[in-house]
């Protein structure tokens, strides 16, 4: 199963102005630079824990239907099916009605169940089915507390070490630890 992004979020969890306030900047030559970080720290929260943290469109890509009738989300938390779609071997797609599928929100990761009575099998063997789906929080406001201090703490790290080499890979463990009850796991 891949997941492509097809729309971004529209906004970051942390304005900028917030960005600044927290890294006592009281000048404009860096906005640029700080809204780039802010951008990074929020994708890296988001590869972290799995989560999509403002709301985005995402599309699934299965080969075939899975026999569990169930789809686990590859991206969490899941809000809704958007639309979906079969490709045959000539790449034409064919709509398939969205009450067939059965969202659980609740779940995480997020499931999509479906109608496998209703359901017709892709013709195409690699790639045929497409479903969009909508997942994220919603707006800023919407995105729990720790996220938001944990993508403070990642922006603070990666303007303070900046082009020094001091900043490894790893996740700091203060900020693995704001970050890990929201960490989707696969088993």
């Amino acid at each position: 199963m891949a997941a492509i992004l097809l729309e971004p979020p529209a906004s970051e969890p942390l304005s900028l102005f917030d960005a600044k306030t927290y890294l006592r900047v009281d000048h404009e030559h860096e906005d640029v630079l700080i809204a780039a970080m802010i951008a990074a720290a929020r994708m890296q929260a988001e590869t972290w824990t799995r989560r999509a943290l403002i709301t985005q469109s995402w599309r699934v890509v299965l080969d075939r239907w899975p026999p569990s009738a169930m789809i686990a989300s590859p991206v969490s938390p899941l809000r809704a099916v958007l639309a979906a779609r079969l490709r045959d071997a000539a790449g034409e797609t064919q709509a398939l009605d969205a009450d067939i599928f059965i969202v659980n929100p609740a779940s995480s990761p997020g499931r999509i169940a479906f109608d496998a009575g209703r359901v017709i099998h892709p013709a195409k063997p690699v790639a045929g089915i497409e479903i969009d789906i909508e997942a994220g929080y919603g707006d800023p406001a919407d995105v729990p507390a720790p996220l938001v201090q944990a993508i403070r703490l990642l922006l603070a790290r990666a303007y303070e070490y900046r082009g020094s080499g001091s900043n490894d890979d790893a996740m700091p463990a203060g900020i693995a630890a704001l970050l890990a009850p929201y960490r989707v796991v696969s088993l």
